[in-house]
């Protein structure tokens, strides 16, 4: 080996070891990625009809579920993920039983972009969206981080 080739495999070393120490340096004190926040109660076979029953009715035409939306869409709707902390079963369903929707939730999106009724969907069909909308959890650490950024969004306080 050479002695140029000797300096570059030098400087090649020191360069990783460095790199090596700072990424170290750096993940000293940090907790590590709780992951995702998000998961259902729900059977794999329940949601998976449910699912189909979801994309029959084109939810996600506005809304994005498990982060999966139609990317041409930009209607400004709720993503479902986690929706099931805020609501229980039985409201689920009186919404998507309501004749006019905007009365139980109103919105100031134009009236093409609105939620629709559902009821006109048979009382099973209903039932499983409110099921399973219900079942949409959230975990715990990640409702109080988003509840305390909304509040320091409002208040300037933390």
């Amino acid at each position: 080996m050479r002695k140029g080739e000797k300096w570059i495999l030098a400087v090649i070393g020191v360069t990783v070891v460095s790199l090596w120490v700072v990424n170290y340096a750096r993940n000293i004190g940090q907790k590590p990625d709780p992951g995702i926040p998000f998961y259902s109660t729900s059977t794999e076979e329940f949601s998976g009809q449910a699912t189909k029953l979801i994309n029959r009715e084109h939810c996600r035409d506005c809304h994005s579920l498990w982060t999966l939306k139609d990317i041409l869409q930009s209607v400004p709707a709720p993503m479902l993920d986690g929706i099931g902390a805020l609501h229980d079963e039985e409201w689920f369903y009186r919404y998507f039983s309501a004749t006019d929707p905007q009365a139980i939730i109103p919105s100031r999106l134009k009236p093409k972009y609105r939620m629709p009724s559902y009821a006109h969907l048979p009382e099973q069909d209903r039932r499983m969206l409110a099921q399973y909308m219900a079942s949409l959890k959230v975990k715990d650490w990640y409702l109080a981080r988003v509840k305390k950024a909304e509040h320091h969004a409002l208040t300037g306080e933390d």
